[in-house]
């Protein structure tokens, strides 16, 4: 077994509403050295394969469900292999 961890953001191009609303929000709260939050999602995903067959079922997994490749990128971990 192998725990996989996908992350995906938006492309640095894409405006993040949401990342700039918690940036406002923590300004508020007087801490104006941040100076922007990005906001993101991470999928954990345990797959039953070798190494190399689990970089090609991310990769397959990632790209056809997990990103809007328009507004989004991912890259991904291997957090521990069983």
């Amino acid at each position: 077994m192998v725990n996989v961890r996908i992350f995906v953001t938006y492309k640095q191009s894409v405006f993040d509403p949401q990342g700039e609303t918690i940036t406002e929000a923590v300004h508020a709260l007087g801490h104006k050295e941040v100076k922007n939050v990005k906001v993101g999602k991470f999928f954990d995903v345990e797959i039953d394969q070798t190494v190399k067959k689990v970089e090609e079922s991310v990769k397959e997994i990632s790209e056809q469900l997990l990103v809007n490749f328009n507004l989004e990128t991912y890259r991904y971990e291997v957090m521990e292999e069983a």
